[in-house]
């Protein structure tokens, strides 16, 4: 370093003029090769600093979660119910992480009794809204989102719908974003409109209702039940290895295309009965065991639906629930066969448990 003129390794950083690379030039295997361009330096001002020189500020101090958290301390604290409203823009990101934080420290995964901290949002909101919402908190949004919206969800509740004043038909436009619910874990979204891209990718455990989704909608989910009242997009289901997704197949398209898909997961009519509807439906039992023990498909995809009305407003919702008789034949289930495998010997050791308790009681 001192034959080089430098005194210090921090002076090292970014000098790449004083690299030796004749030996690696020379070398058989890199003949050839010209690092003239990786190590080109453009011209700067002397006074630029080539390394980390000072702390970059990102703007925590002022999060709008510093708020929340303020005017949510009774709930904090008494688990008394707070009723808040806030503007939102998208320079608010991962809106609800600090609150949830702040939750979690205190009761743990548990959480706060269903909706003891409910946040009315208006506005357009910035990247990961709702961020690893902790249970019993909601958010409800009026107006629309980024990306990211209710990544890694623990167990809160999630609604956003559009401006009424909006001409825009909510079932046809877009109002989340991409990557919604990653890696979601506990809760429940309801989303009024259409989702972009990877919606409820890696999802273990949430629920959702969204009334489209673009391509690779369910990718690689593990748990949890998603409700779509629309057209999905493509490569839907891509390694799916758990969860069940409910698919409303106006027109067909749906389980054709994915009976192009090897081993992927299999579709079954929801509301049909025997004799009735789709090939699916002629093949399987109209009403196959979902996740939830001892309720039907139908009872748990309209149960679904009707929460998503009372929550958005949706007239799609509405339209499929007062014509339900007809709507429900409509429903494609996706179903992942090795996790339908692995509920089905579940079941069946639970059932031969209760029948050896029976036989020692007698």
């Amino acid at each position: 370093m001192a034959k080089l003129g430098v005194r210090k390794f921090e002076d090292l950083i970014g000098r790449s003029d004083l690299l030796d690379m004749r030996r690696g030039i020379e070398h058989w295997k890199a003949g050839g090769l010209d690092f003239s361009r990786i190590f080109y330096q453009p011209p700067m001002p002397a006074d630029v600093a080539r390394r980390h020189c000072e702390t970059q500020d990102h703007g925590l101090a002022g999060a709008l979660d510093h708020r929340l958290i303020a005017a949510a301390a009774p709930a904090h604290r008494e688990k008394e119910p707070a009723r808040l409203a806030y503007k939102i823009r998208n320079a608010n990101r991962s809106v609800g992480a600090m609150l949830s934080g702040a939750v979690a420290r205190k009761y743990g995964h548990a959480g706060l009794p269903d909706d003891t901290i409910h946040v009315a949002f208006e506005g357009v909101a910035g990247q990961s809204f709702g961020a690893f919402l902790a249970r019993g908190i909601t958010f409800e949004l009026q107006g629309a989102t980024n990306d990211y919206v209710g990544k890694g969800l623990s167990g809160g509740r999630i609604v956003v719908y559009p401006d009424p004043a909006c001409p825009a038909k909510p079932e046809a436009n877009i109002v989340i974003g991409n990557t919604v619910m990653y890696g979601a874990i506990a809760g429940e979204a309801y989303f009024r409109g259409v989702a972009g891209e990877r919606f409820c990718v890696r999802n273990s455990g949430a629920s959702a209702v969204v009334e489209g989704t673009g391509d690779h909608g369910c990718e690689y989910m593990t748990g949890g039940t998603v409700v779509v009242l629309g057209r999905t997009g493509r490569n839907f289901a891509a390694g799916m290895s758990g969860g069940i997704a409910y698919v409303y197949d106006g027109d067909g398209t749906f389980a054709r295309a994915l009976q192009h898909v090897d081993g992927r997961a299999r579709a079954v009519a929801v509301g049909s009965r025997a004799g009735e509807g789709r090939e699916g439906a002629r093949r399987h039992r109209p009403r196959t065991a979902c996740a939830t023990p001892g309720r039907s498909d139908e009872a748990l995809v309209r149960e679904m639906i009707e929460r998503h009305l009372r929550f958005t407003g949706s007239t799609l919702a509405l339209a499929i629930v007062d014509d339900w008789d007809a709507a429900r034949r409509k429903f494609v289930k996706v179903f992942p066969t090795e996790y339908k495998r692995a509920l089905t010997e579940m079941h069946a050791a639970k059932a031969a448990g209760k029948a050896a308790e029976v036989k020692v009681a007698a």
